[in-house]
């Protein structure tokens, strides 16, 4: 785990960044938000409740990408996402304003991605270590799988294969992010995902 000193450097570097990057940021979203209202038919910000440190739900915000409401299967994502949708998906650029969830301290530039009640929420043992940090907009386990969903489309049963392969790969790379947190490597990630 981190110490407290290492969440507070974590911290202070997170407010930093997101202050510094606000006003370059504020204007494309506003623009992107408006483009996926009318892209969908719906609000273009779209947010859902993600499992957070030390277990809380928090509302994470995206830009809206697909068309109606129950999203539950990487086939029913793949069919819904709208061509914008799918371009935004691809450059990550639906994730912009999570940029609020970090400035609110709900998340942080770099930590294991904000999942779906169901998953970091029902680990147990030392793999709860990884709700000890606040989730990222992107780490180690994100940059490689970057491209998941095509990996997902890709298996017989995307399901099983993301429930019993790349979970169980994400939590022991999170594990690992963790124990060996250093403020150089989440600036590498950050890089690395640019």
């Amino acid at each position: 785990m981190l110490t407290p000193n290492q969440i507070i450097i974590k911290r202070v570097f997170d407010l930093s960044l997101a202050v510094l990057l606000l006003p370059f940021v504020l204007i494309p979203v506003i623009l992107l938000i408006i483009l996926a209202s009318l892209d969908t038919g719906q609000n273009g910000l779209f947010s859902q409740y993600r499992v957070g440190r030390n277990g809380r739900l928090f509302k994470l915000y995206k830009i809206r990408t697909l068309k109606g409401e129950a999203h539950d299967s990487i086939i029913e994502i793949k069919q819904q996402a709208t061509q914008l949708g799918s371009w935004l998906r691809k450059r990550k650029l639906d994730e912009l304003p999570q940029i609020w969830n970090i400035l609110a301290g709900s998340m942080s530039w770099v930590g294991p991605r904000p999942d779906v009640p169901g998953y970091a929420d029902e680990l147990s043992g030392e793999d709860r270590i990884v709700l000890s940090v606040r989730p990222g907009l992107t780490g180690p386990a994100t940059i490689k799988y970057k491209d998941e969903d095509k990996l997902l489309l890709a298996q017989e049963d995307p399901q099983e294969y993301n429930d019993n392969v790349i979970w169980p790969d994400k939590v022991e790379i999170n594990k690992q992010y963790i124990k060996n947190w250093s403020l150089i490597k989440d600036i590498k990630y950050l890089l690395a995902s640019v």
